[in-house]
């Protein structure tokens, strides 16, 4: 074969090689390990991000119902580790069975490596024994006053890509939750938040004298990126089409593939 031939074989498949390495999916850890109240939605949410990342062919899922792939030691029998993943998403509840050096290597992954770290719901309700988890996520569950009800959510960012397609006042059906320190806006640029005026806030089990009640936010960890919604306790919530392109830009942003402003700041005034 001519040599000029056998030149435009190679470069073909150098430049195939290229391209399939700039396509190349990203990989996502999902986490639904539940230690406390039994969520319904957990199995349906981790089928939804799955499914979010097929159809967006940027990344496949790992589903797990335990923390074994959180570490970043050898592991056997074809098992990956933290090293193989772009980020980790927590559907969670209580104090999950990891062990010292698992938790390092959960806050390295982030910090460190510049990972990235998406938590829905009741991962807020985790940990509460391991306060450097709590700053990761940027704060702890303190109830849900109203438990289950309609209400009027506030986008309070809507430049964000995860935030862009809604409009600037969302009504929603859901558990919404109040949280505690460490949530602070001086941490975490908060996203969407529940409008006061749409809730009873002379329930007795309301503790925020701040109306402050935030939703869905976003963090710079170290080197990473940390998405946190906690709507989702309602099955059907995962099958709106609205909360669905949340999600799909909200793992593109935590595992660096768009850009979003995370810089924390006051709530807004109005």
């Amino acid at each position: 074969m001519h040599k000029s031939i056998w030149l435009a074989i190679l470069c073909a498949a150098l430049g195939l090689g290229a391209a399939q390495a700039q396509t190349a999916k990203k990989k996502l850890l999902f986490i639904g390990e539940v230690k406390g109240f039994q969520h319904d939605s957990v199995s349906h949410a981790m089928a939804t991000i799955e499914k979010l990342g097929q159809q967006s062919g940027l990344w496949d899922t790992y589903l797990r119902t335990d923390t074994q792939l959180v570490t970043k030691e050898k592991l056997g029998g074809n098992a990956k580790n933290l090293n193989y993943f772009d980020a980790v998403m927590f559907y969670t509840t209580g104090e999950l069975d990891m062990n010292d050096e698992q938790k390092a290597a959960l806050l390295s992954f982030v910090k460190e490596d510049g990972k990235g770290f998406l938590g829905t719901h009741s991962a807020t309700d985790t940990f509460y024994k391991w306060p450097e988890y709590g700053d990761l996520i940027g704060a702890y569950f303190n109830d849900h006053p109203w438990g289950q009800v309609h209400c009027r959510i506030n986008i309070e960012d809507r430049n964000f890509p995860a935030m862009r397609h809604f409009p600037a006042q969302l009504p929603l059906y859901d558990e919404i939750y109040q949280f505690k320190e460490p949530y602070s806006r001086d941490k975490v640029r908060v996203l969407m938040s529940v409008d006061p005026s749409s809730v009873d806030l002379t329930n007795p089990r309301v503790h925020r004298t701040d109306k402050d009640f935030a939703v869905t936010w976003v963090r710079q960890y170290g080197k990473g990126r940390v998405f946190y919604s906690s709507l989702g306790h309602r099955e059907e919530i995962w099958d709106r089409p609205d909360i669905q392109q949340m999600w799909t830009e909200a793992v593109k942003w935590a595992m660096g593939l768009t850009q979003g402003d995370a810089t924390p700041r006051p709530k807004p005034a109005n």
